[in-house]
């Protein structure tokens, strides 16, 4: 590989960077390396594998071949789906990817095989951005697309006419007699199609470079040529060859199955061919022996390197695809395909003459998200539209809201909007480079998630990469490149290779916008909801008091429903925030009756997709949904559909008559009532409503209302309303007709965000929660309501004004529901049903919710049938009703629904333990408080798992010690602020005294808690920490794993050092897809210290973090964090969801030493009550499918699994161990065990016992000492031992991942007999040792630019001696993270902020990923050349210089040097870049100071400190979320105030000495650093200057002598101002 990579890159850009390539090579050879035992082989292996590949090669050409690939392995066939099969989730999970692309062309469209060899260095100098199997060799894909080489073909076969030859190229499966029958399948189609086979050609391939694991499944690999007989050429051969692999694909299927995906053609095209394979980058040159061919000319190519979180290898699932190089995840994909499936068979174009059902079915779950929307896109480019038109058709930029768009291209609107009528976004993170063979370019999602960076030289050459530095020529090649940048979010670049132009995306978005009237097409298909006039508030109630009750009990409604949920939106326009998390049964466990929506838990973005920041950047995000029939999205025209437009899914109940009336839509309205008495008569009204509705569609009727409204009667139940949604959406897809009509929904059944989520995410377009808003209306009306208003108790608003806040609150719910899952479209998340089931059966899924993931069986229509009428009957009560049942779900109570953390059990967990250091109490105690649970009902998974041994039990006395079974205890990651110092410590205290693993939590640590405390008086006091009882000489406080979360709160490189865990919390338990939420109030002087804010600030985490937007950006931040801290393991922390097995594969490739897996039912110290109620999975769901799939795929001993959430005894340490589980996590019962009681008000700092306050009074009631704790512990440890012992087994080692060992009980459940516990059952076969995973050596980096500076003996001396030193050293686009290790190394020894030495380090050349990250005082770093993302990350001090090189011809202002997100996190230092930013620059920044000569959008985004200048232009969505600093704009256009979000900053002119002073400096400091031209300008004007900048203020800092004249007298008159500054903990 060394060999290789350095010849290409020697090749391509000439011997000066064979320096550079060597370095390059060895960070290739290392980017995922692991020291461990296990994998300490795998660097020599790969280097000893890439040192014989040009031996092999040269064996090969003396005659001596290969061995030939093992045969394949026989594949089941199944049946050829239907056209109109939806999306099977189960399918769609297995295969998730992110890769790095690029592109290279030449607008002279001259042919040059120099564009081959630089595609293949750039392929190889992304190698990082990929990833390998567990063989680590085997690529997860790696490719490039070019123009077909004619001059190549030709010379070998000189009869080739290109003008109408197509050129196939094929992989066919590795078998004679198969690939004899492929043959014959294409030949066959190709002669009836009137083509002629010219040849086929064994394309030249180097199987020694190919890993074990690929070459089990290598398919062959043959081009075919063929003829059209009838001499069509151009664009009609494109479409004749496109409909010819269509039919192959097909005839493919028939013959041998629709699984024999080795049979495939690449590309089948006349001007486009792409050579692909399962290979890592440095080997696509060596294998395909073309490629190095000089012969092999192109005006372009295409280059690709995938990261798939799933290891089963499939060579067609490379990229490129035919048309699409994809790097990101679409999230909507089930919708998407669904919505595909629905809609295919009404696609008409006349330019297919009719053959339109030759080319489908056209998508296929079984195929990756990148590989279908290729097929839609080569689709809508093939039936005549510009590749530009169809990409942003399927990825829309977010129109609403931009100013940059409607001062530019506002004619771009009218075309988003028209064809938002006809196809939905493909959304998600996404960088798509594309070609049709005459037009190159690339389109980035309407977010920005994927880097993008774009360069053009002298020579009329573009190129486009995900990362800078790729081809190492920044230095070499300065003098030629006359202009770089970067795409932003919606962006676009596109090159026409014929017509010779390169255009950016303003005149790409007014050329497409303006070739079609599009605003009169939308003036003829698209009406507003606000044009019918229909949208009349109602005031009055509708229905009597009692009858409102009575609806109420009937349809499901509980007295917490009512008062926590509708009421408190009602008067607060918001969802209701709760605590702790959800500790009741699972409904179909449970005995008391649920809505149907409990059943479903939502799906959330987690690693190879963010969540997006509903609150923060809810621009992008559109609640916008349509009313009517679907047009054809191949023959777009004036009055191709009918449709009204709704701002809101959510219908008043005027506007949902007002469509009923419309007689365009010919709406029709379906009662839902059904006919009690049979047990099947839920099942035969729903088939019956089926046909009705079809019959309707077909009649012309273009929106459905299903309705349950209606007099009641106690003989006609309603039909749940998601159940007939679901049923009729999927009964009209299978019918083709479901793109025809729209559905609405009137139900009294629909009142919280979950609700109206799951209707519109199984079809439905709107929902009228007509019960809920009547509950507004009677809330206000009744006299309790009344006497509280009087008291001051609650707000003064109309019913009316109630509704409205109600319904905006829902709204607001259902854009975090979809911002959870990374959505930024209602329109994109409608059926897209991304939801996961625990508890209903096969039957129920197949009629009304086709592809949902239900893997634990459970309930019939006929169980919720009964269930249905339960609910009913309480609608008809004996005595008249004076409020409704209190089923608890939510609070504990005392005759409602089973908490398993009450206060019950904590007074029996707190006797046993002798709370407050009195002592454990005995064995009896302990017993007393399982005894507890095993009397308790039925309320996770694991309690109807029983563990059944072969072994006969063995004494005690030989089972494994206590202390080694307490070594795996963690606690779970609770933050310092969200519980108080006292119970922080406490825990952290006595898990370190039992050797196991304290979890820091976000929010930093305080440096006194990471020495010993040697000062314990004989009453257990200690002036180190006076606050604390019960400690001991010799113990310590810190938390052995420190946490970074996405707010980055506290962490710096000290916090980094001394740790010897860093955990990555993807996502929390209770609150998955979303930040975390500290209240102002609990936001103390000490704890704004430890997290670098504000005191009495409100701190929300970002829902992302900004720096893991896909698997390659979490393998990045891993990489950084073994990078400052070479020495600390790194852990991932996900929440179980179906699928998760797949992201953990990635992550195990991605480098993380451990995994930790949360159950959904993980407490919280605030979240909204949805959140904790529906999102997440059982953790023995989770935790099985992980532990399954990484050994399955060969990674499971290369991480150990962590899991938490629930654990409370001994007997879940033993189920959790036989699901796979090497740790295991305690979060609330140790808070419990230090003196919790269950009083559930943690959000409101009010805990009565300090346990969770900030409250000073309060915290001194804190009962707990560490003593209690670690009694706790050893009972659990005993039990264990207990457990192993009754087993037969001596340690945990010989129990985890024996699932064999658990049955499921044989316990019957209230609800239904269908549960089946098989998944958790199910062995996954023989892995390694749990203790040798846990002692694993730390993953490394492999070598570093970092020890190479280290190394230096001047270098070790300035930090020694805090002397002064500077070196020069080179840097290439590999060298990630660079410096970030010796922070670290510095911060060891002087802390952050301590190093009084100097060391100044000059680089050359393209900095790697997260240049800079985690500096300190003291260094002094400057960059010439350019850097990719994450500069500065986390950094703490020092100053960074980064400027262009010397003779560059491009204008800084105008140029982007640096990437996304750099400085996030940062806690110090200074940044100076001569050039632009892209998105997100300072987000959540506390201290740092900066200057920058322009950015992208969403700049100093939840900045909590330090200062932001900008000296040019800058996006859209300035300052969200901003609580502290400053920022500084020159604003030369005017409109910068536009740009801002005016949510929190004051945004005003420079109005102090003070600040014009700070200003003025931080300007000059630049133009000395960077040499600024636009700085020197702005200073030799100052005066006028002055008058165009801006500063942002937020409140924490409007009384600062920098914004405020008040301010700036009191400090020269001696008085003291401002706000309290947090101090440096």
């Amino acid at each position: 590989m060394e060999t290789r990579a350095a010849a290409s890159t020697r090749a391509s850009v000439g011997p000066a960077a064979e320096q550079r390539s060597n370095r390059a090579v060895r960070s290739l050879a290392s980017s995922s390396k692991h020291s461990s035992k296990v994998f300490q082989g795998r660097t020599s292996r790969r280097a000893q594998h890439a040192a014989s590949v040009e031996a092999k090669a040269a064996a090969a050409q003396t005659g001596v071949q290969p061995a030939a690939p093992a045969p394949e392995l026989p594949q089941t066939v199944e049946k050829a789906p239907l056209y109109t099969e939806v999306a099977d989730a189960e399918q769609l999970l297995e295969e998730i990817d992110a890769c790095g692309v690029g592109l290279i062309a030449s607008l002279r469209n001259e042919h040059q095989h120099k564009i081959v060899e630089q595609a293949l260095t750039a392929l190889g100098c992304m190698e990082h951005r990929g990833a390998c199997s567990a063989d680590d060799v085997s690529g997860d894909g790696a490719g490039i697309m070019t123009k077909v080489p004619w001059g190549l073909f030709k010379a070998e076969m000189p009869q080739l006419n290109e003008a109408t030859t197509g050129v196939g190229m094929l992989f066919i499966p590795n078998d004679d007699a198969l690939e004899a029958k492929c043959k014959e399948v294409f030949e066959k189609v190709a002669k009836a199609e009137n083509f002629k086979v010219v040849a086929w050609r064994d394309v030249p391939v180097d199987v020694s470079v190919v890993g074990p694991i690929a070459l089990k499944t290598m398919p062959r690999i043959r081009q075919v040529f063929i003829e059209s007989s009838s001499g069509l050429s151009g664009d009609e051969l494109e479409r004749e060859l496109f409909i010819v692999r269509k039919l192959m694909e097909k005839e493919k299927a028939a013959a041998l199955g629709e699984d024999h995906w080795d049979f495939y053609a690449c590309t089948l095209s006349n001007r486009t061919i792409v050579y692909k394979g399962m290979l890592n980058s440095a080997a696509v040159g060596p294998f395909f022996k073309d490629l190095k061919d000089e012969r092999y000319e192109t005006p372009f190519a295409i280059y690709h390197r995938r990261f798939s979180t799933n290891t089963v290898p499939k060579w067609p699932l490379a990229q490129p695809m035919r048309f699409l190089g994809h790097n990101g995840e679409i999230n909507t994909l089930q919708g998407n395909l669904n919505w595909v499936a629905s809609r295919q068979a009404g696609l008409r174009n006349d330019i297919w003459h009719g053959r339109e059902h030759d080319f489908l079915p056209l998508c296929s779950a079984r195929e990756s998200d990148s590989a279908n929307l290729d097929h839609v896109a080569e689709l809508m480019v093939r039936s005549g539209s510009d590749p530009q038109e169809a990409l942003m058709a399927l990825v829309p930029e977010a129109y609403r809201n931009h100013p940059d768009l409607m001062k530019h291209y506002p004619e771009v609107v009218d075309f988003y909007e028209y064809y938002e009528g006809l196809q939905e976004g493909w959304d998600g993170p996404a960088l798509l480079v594309f070609s049709d063979g005459q037009k190159v370019g690339c389109r980035l999602d309407r977010n920005g998630l994927r880097p993008a960076r774009f360069w053009k030289t002298s020579d009329d050459m573009v190129y486009v990469a995900s990362e800078v530095g790729v081809l190492g020529d920044v230095l070499s090649n300065a003098e030629n490149i006359v202009a770089k940048g970067r795409l932003g979010p919606g962006q676009m670049v596109c090159a026409d290779l014929v017509e010779g132009w390169f255009r950016t995306n303003t005149e790409i978005a007014k050329d497409v916008a303006t070739r079609a009237p599009y605003g009169e097409w939308v003036k003829s298909c698209a009406r507003k909801l606000s044009e019918l006039n229909a949208s009349k508030v109602l005031g009055a109630c509708q229905m009597d008091a009692a009858d409102a009750l009575r609806l109420q009990a009937a349809v499901g409604y509980g007295l917490e429903d009512t008062q926590m949920i509708i009421e408190s939106m009602a008067q607060t326009g918001a969802e209701p925030t709760y605590c702790m998390g959800d500790d009741v049964p699972l409904p179909v466990l449970a005995s008391t009756p649920h809505m149907l929506y409990d059943y479903f838990k939502q799906r959330f973005a987690q690693v190879t997709n963010p969540p997006i920041d509903p609150l923060r950047e809810g621009l992008v995000m559109s609640l916008e949904m349509r009313l009517g029939g679907r047009g054809n999205l191949l023959q777009p025209g004036a009055g191709s559909y009918n449709q009204i437009m709704l701002k809101s899914p959510v219908l008043l109940e005027s506007e949902l008559d007002a469509v009923r009336s419309d007689s365009a839509l010919q709406a029709q309205t379906f009662a839902l009532h059904y006919a009690a008495g049979s047990p099947s008569a839920l099942q035969e009204a729903l088939a019956q409503l089926c046909t009705q509705v079809e019959a309707a569609v077909r009649a012309g009727c273009q929106c459905v209302v299903l309705s349950d409204k209606g007099a009641m009667d106690v003989q006609q139940p309603p039909i749940p309303p998601l159940l007939a949604t679901g049923a009729v959406h999927h009964h009209l897809i299978r019918a083709g007709l479901r793109t025809e009509t729209s559905i609405a929904v009137e139900t009294a059944q629909c009142f919280s965000t979950h609700h109206v989520a799951m209707l519109v995410g199984y079809g439905a377009h709107a929902v009228c929660p007509y019960l809920a808003f009547e509950s507004c209306r009677q809330w206000r009306a009744s006299p309790r309501t009344e006497a509280l208003v009087k008291a001051g108790k609650v707000p003064d608003v109309s019913a009316e004004t109630a509704t409205m806040n109600y319904k905006k609150a829902l709204e607001k719910g259902i854009l975090k529901i979809l911002s959870k899952m990374g959505i930024s479209l209602l329109s994109c998340y409608h059926g897209a049903q991304i939801f996961e089931v625990y508890g209903l059966g096969r039957e129920v899924i197949d009629t009304a919710f086709t592809g949902t993931v239900s893997r634990i069986g459970g309930m019939s229509l006929a169980d919720i049938q009964r269930e249905t009428e339960a609910f009913w009957a309480k609608g008809f009560p004996d005595k008249a009703m004076t409020k409704l049942d209190d089923y608890g779900f939510i609070q504990s109570r005392p005759k409602g629904e089973y908490h398993a953390n009450n206060q019950a059990m904590s007074k029996l967990l707190h006797k046993a333990i002798g709370l407050g250091g009195n002592g454990a109490a005995g064995q009896a105690a302990y017993d007393a408080y399982t005894q507890h649970f095993k009397d308790a009902p039925v309320h996770v998974l694991r309690d109807m798992l029983e563990l059944k041994s072969d072994r006969q039990p063995i004494a005690i006395e030989e089972v494994e010690p206590a202390a080694d079974i307490m070594a795996r205890f963690c606690t779970g990651g609770m933050s310092l602020g969200a519980i108080s110092r006292e119970t922080h410590e406490t825990i952290a205290i006595a898990i370190n005294r039992i050797g196991g693993k304290s979890n820091s939590g976000e929010g930093g640590e305080d440096p006194v808690r990471w020495e010993r405390i040697t000062d314990v008086d004989e009453n257990g006091k200690s002036a180190t920490l006076p606050h604390l009882r019960g400690l001991k000489n010799g113990d310590i406080a810190t938390s052995r794993i420190k946490q970074v979360a996405s707010g980055r709160f506290g962490v710096t490189p000290e916090f980094l050092v001394n740790a010897e865990q860093l955990e990555i919390k993807i996502a929390q338990g209770a609150k998955p897809g979303e930040g975390g939420q500290l209240p102002g109030k609990k936001v103390s002087p000490y704890i704004a210290g430890m997290r670098r804010s504000k005191p009495g600030v409100p701190l929300i985490s970002p829902p992302p973090h900004h720096d893991i937007y896909s698997i390659e950006d979490l393998a990045q931040l891993i990489y950084d964090l073994h990078q400052v801290n070479e020495q600390a393991k790194v852990s991932v922390k996900l929440v179980a969801q179906a699928g998760i097995g797949t992201v953990a594969s990635g992550v195990a490739k991605a480098n993380a030493d451990i995994i930790q897996i949360s159950g959904h039912d993980g407490g919280t110290g605030a979240s909204p009550i949805s959140s904790i109620k529906h999102c997440g999975g059982p953790i023995e769901m989770g935790l099985a499918e992980v532990h399954q799939t990484l050994t399955t795929n060969g990674l499971r001993d290369r991480v150990a699994l962590r899991c938490d959430g629930g654990m409370r005894s001994g007997r879940d340490i033993l189920v959790t161990a036989a699901l796979g589980a090497d740790e295991y996590g305690f979060g609330t019962v140790a808070m419990i065990a230090t003196g919790c009681i269950m009083a559930r008000v943690c959000h409101t700092n009010n805990c009565p016992v300090g346990v969770a306050s900030q409250r000073e009074e309060l915290r001194a009631r804190f009962p707990g000492a560490p003593e209690d704790l670690v009694n706790y512990f050893h009972f659990v440890a005993e039990e264990v031992r207990a457990g192993l012992a009754q087993l037969g087994f001596r340690s945990l080692n010989e129990l985890i991942g024996r699932a064999d060992v658990l049955k499921q009980r044989d316990h019957p459940l209230a609800k239904t007999g269908g549960l089946d516990l098989s998944f958790l059952t199910t062995y996954a076969g023989e892995t390694g040792s749990s203790t040798a995973r846990l002692g694993q050596e730390v993953h490394s980096n492999g070598p570093q630019l970092d020890d190479r500076i280290l190394a230096d003996a001047d270098v070790q001396a300035c930090i020694a001696d805090a002397t002064s030193v500077s070196k020069e050293f080179e840097i290439v686009n590999v060298d990630r993270s660079a410096l970030g290790r010796v922070g670290g190394a510095i911060a060891r020894k002087y802390g952050d902020g301590g190093f009084t030495g100097r060391l100044h380090l000059l680089l050359r050349g393209s900095a790697g990923q997260s240049f800079a990250c985690f500096l300190v005082a003291g260094m002094d770093v400057k960059l010439v050349g350019e850097a990719n993302d994450y500069v500065g990350k986390g950094m703490a001090g020092g100053d960074v210089t980064i400027v262009p090189p010397p003779g560059t011809k491009f204008a800084m202002e105008d140029a982007s040097i640096v990437g996304n997100t750099c400085l996030y996190g940062a806690t110090g230092g200074r940044l100076f870049v001569g050039g632009r930013a892209g998105e997100r620059f300072a987000v959540r920044n506390s201290r740092a100071e900066a200057v920058v000569e322009g950015t992208g959008d969403h700049c100093c985004e939840y900045m909590t400190g330090g200062t932001v200048v900008a000296l040019g232009a800058v996006g859209r969505n300035v300052a969200a979320g901003m609580t502290g600093g400053l920022g500084y704009f020159f604003d030369e256009e005017g409109d910068f105030p536009d740009r801002v979000n005016g949510e929190i900053v004051a945004i005003q002119r420079v109005q102090t000495k003070a600040g014009e002073a700070h200003l003025r400096g931080l300007i000059e400091a630049h133009v000395e650093r960077t040499g600024s031209a636009k700085g020197q300008a702005i200073l030799a004007d100052w005066t006028n200057a002055l008058q165009k900048f801006w500063q942002l203020v937020p409140p924490s800092e409007s009384n600062t002598p920098q914004a405020s004249q008040a301010a700036e007298d009191a400090a020269g008159s001696g008085v003291v101002g401002g706000v309290a500054v947090a101090a440096t903990a």
